[in-house]
């Protein structure tokens, strides 16, 4: 059977005889050049009867054997219909005619400019090319009531806003009519090429209930025609079926935290949590708002970080996933928000609420992957890449990995972040699996830039699960990025189950480098280090200690041990950052969320008395939490035991110990020592300064000086020093201690 057929060719790169070349791909001969039938406003069109169904081409200029060639070899099937459009810069066939550009989305963005909210809204501007475009990407709310809509698609031939402000009318609507669509006009935005799709739909036009929208895109993707929803949305409907992106209003919101500062780096003391996990069967929060924003901000409003004295949270991700399993590391899209968890404006109060108690918030970004099960982007944009399409460069062990580095991605994500500052008053984040092999670091690099460099949030706080930790984050120390410590953790494992932990020995190896912020090994500066024991990716201390061996099953050696890592994670050089639950010593295997809230009493459990204490002290001590690029050097920090130092100073013993002063004097130190050692350890230690010193901690007991604790000057387990050497100090197996120099003044 013989098919007519019509296709377009624009000739865009300018073939002085322009010809087709036709030809299948079955195995048999057929190969034809044709020439064109005629000539209109979109370029040349080729006529053409064919009795196959489908067949490939292309275009050369002359019909001379050697000459030139376009690159796009072009795959025609039926349903794709009797007449076609093609472009000479792209290998898509359209069933539609291309829109042509309607203008340059600068002189767009110059019309509504003085229509965009100031206060707690984020209008998207981001573009890493450095050619200022503004984007105006997503569905977003103006101050006259009208909405602008903007989409990114560079190969579409055809978009059509669909929405309950229009019955959904499409061409791919089941009833169609016309007189309802809304197309949307391209524009030339990123590179000033044609990639920017606006609509602009009036007060009036718009419904009272919630605004729900899809875009309707004809060409360009995988399928010849598609709904997809906003890649920037920030909410997604109750109709999980359909999935429909819905309008938000974040301006509505009335912020009081105004006088809120983000702490610094070096103040932080960090609480990673999920949502889910931290109040689900919790005895003491109702019901309907377990495992909902509502439930941890009712946790913040009762006091319970502040009394464990933790200054930061940290949220394993909040954004949108489709098929909720709890970790939420499968994400849809970057910028919606998990409706499980409850509203956008939930989110709000639980972070307006931190900050009046004192507690910076940072989000788990998860830009390395997407998920399989629900995938808007997933062959959005078909430029040829494969699999995937435009947003995707391969894959990872968790999913589709998506293709950063590459600009008009980068753009997105850079934006998603601006968003959570602007609309949710986010003070950071930890973006998750960043190493090299997963993601792309010109994206981390320009990301810091944007926010940082370009005060956007000059003190906002970047953290990166960087493993192993690569020292380019660094960027000049001070200002990179906090990464967590691979050094740090598994080396610890390693000392408290006995044994090796992902490549780590339980040796004199390395114990000074994780102590000292890993500063031979990568990092600048003791702000580019998250040290952390416990993790949702790690198991328990108390579950790892119990895979070293029968003798470390005991229920005792393994509370001994799990405080000795919190003790490690507290005062090794960095931020310390404990995973819910570690408070109370939980015992549990990696990704698990669930903490038996209801066995747990803050009143009546010693370990979270302990840590508590513990905590507070770290808080409290300023050279508990000394930074810079070299505290040696600068004379805050002095070891005091060591495996490389003499015999009488923990010589090849698994022993530690430092004084440190944050001001670099004598005044005020703190000295702290630690015995990995199975056996008690006999050593000599330099004080340096005579006088009163206090014990502040042992694994036993925290006790802290009036008015935080009620320790006695004259408290026998103090040390009063006549010299600057306690000769024969006793450290028992599995110890740690912190003395604290004692002045006149005590604050």
């Amino acid at each position: 059977m013989s098919h007519k057929i019509r296709i377009h060719y624009d000739n865009k790169n300018g073939f002085e005889e322009p010809i087709m070349w036709n030809w299948v791909s079955d195995g048999a001969t057929l190969e034809r050049e044709i020439t064109p039938d005629g000539e209109d406003e979109f370029g040349l069109y080729y006529d053409l009867n064919h009795n196959r169904s489908n067949f490939n081409f292309n275009f050369k200029d002359g019909k001379r054997e050697s000459t030139s060639w376009e690159d796009k070899n072009r795959h025609y099937h039926l349903h794709l219909g009797d007449e076609v459009w093609t472009m000479a810069d792209r290998h898509n066939i359209y069933p539609v005619r291309p829109a042509e550009p309607k203008g340059n989305i600068k002189d767009y963005y110059q019309k509504i400019k003085g229509l965009i909210y100031e206060d707690n809204f984020y209008f998207p501007t981001t573009d890493v090319s450095g050619m200022g475009t503004p984007s105006m990407l997503g569905g977003n709310l103006l101050k006259d009531g009208s909405v602008i809509f903007g989409f990114f698609h560079p190969r579409a031939a055809q978009v059509y806003l669909v929405g309950n402000f229009n019955d959904w009318q499409c061409p791919g609507h089941p009833n169609p009519q016309q007189d309802k669509f809304i197309k949307m006009d391209l524009y030339r935005g990123f590179y000033y090429q044609p990639n920017i799709w606006l609509a602009h739909i009036q007060p009036e036009d718009l419904p009272s209930q919630p605004i729900e929208y899809k875009f309707y895109i004809q060409g360009g993707a995988t399928d010849e025609a598609r709904y997809v929803p906003d890649p920037y949305t920030r909410l997604y409907s109750d109709d999980y079926k359909n999935r429909n992106s819905v309008i938000v209003n974040p301006t509505e919101f009335k912020w009081t935290d105004q006088d809120w500062e983000t702490p610094n780096m070096k103040d932080l003391i960090i609480y990673e949590l999920n949502i889910y996990g931290f109040t689900d069967n919790d005895p003491d929060i109702p019901d309907e708002i377990q495992g909902t924003f509502k439930g941890v901000t009712r946790r913040i409003k009762e006091g319970y970080f502040n009394e464990l004295g933790v200054t930061a949270i940290e949220l394993m991700p909040t954004a949108e996933v489709p098929m909720q399993r709890g970790l939420g590391y499968e994400p849809a899209t970057f910028m919606a928000i998990e409706k499980n968890f409850g509203t956008p404006d939930d989110f709000r109060e639980m972070v307006n609420e931190a900050h009046h108690h004192g507690l910076a918030v940072f989000t788990d970004q998860v830009f390395n992957h997407t998920s399989n099960d629900f995938n808007p982007l997933w062959n959005l944009i078909d430029d040829g890449s494969k699999p995937g399409g435009f947003y995707f460069s391969g894959e990872t062990q968790w999913g589709n990995k998506v293709a950063t580095g590459r600009e008009e991605v980068d753009n997105m994500l850079i934006d998603c972040c601006k968003m959570l500052i602007k609309e949710y008053h986010i003070d950071g984040f930890r973006f998750d699996a960043t190493n090299s092999q997963f993601l792309n670091h010109k994206l981390l690099h320009r990301l810091a830039h944007e926010i940082k460099d370009s005060d956007f949030k000059s003190d906002a706080i970047l953290i990166a699960e960087n493993l192993p930790n690569q020292k380019d984050l660094n960027l000049e120390g001070y200002n990179g990025y906090a990464q967590w410590s691979n050094i740090f953790h598994d080396k610890i494992k390693a000392l408290l189950r006995e044994g090796t932990f992902e490549g780590a020995e339980s040796s004199t190896d390395n114990l000074g480098t994780m102590f000292y912020f890993s500063k031979d090994k990568y990092a600048a500066h003791t702000n580019n280090v998250v040290n952390f024991a416990e993790s949702h990716d790690e198991n328990s201390v108390q579950y790892e200690v119990g895979t070293g061996g029968e003798h470390l099953k005991d229920p005792e050696i393994k509370n001994r041990k799990a405080k000795l890592g919190l003790m490690s994670t507290m005062v090794a050089l960095g931020q310390p950052m404990i995973y819910m639950g570690q408070e109370f010593g939980v015992e549990r295997e990696r990704n698990r969320i669930k903490v038996p809230w209801h066995s747990y009493s803050e009143e009546t459990n010693h370990f979270y008395q302990w840590t508590k204490g513990l905590i507070n002290l770290r808080k409290r001590y300023e050279s508990l939490r000394i930074d810079g690029y070299n505290p040696i050097e600068e004379s805050k920090f002095t070891w005091i035991l060591a495996p490389w130092l003499d015999k009488r100073h923990g010589g090849n013993k698994k022993v530690i110990g430092w004084r440190a002063n944050a001001k670099g004097d004598n005044e005020g130190s703190i000295l702290i020592m630690l015995n990995f050692e199975p056996q008690e350890v006999r050593i000599d230690v330099e004080f340096n300064t005579p006088g009163r010193w206090i014990k502040l901690a042992d694994i036993d007991e925290v006790n802290d000086l009036p008015p935080i604790g009620d320790r006695d000057l004259n408290d026998p387990v103090n040390i009063n020093l006549d010299s600057e050497k306690f000769s024969n100090f006793a450290l028992p197996p599995y110890s740690g201690f912190i003395y604290k120099h004692h002045t006149e003044q005590v604050h």
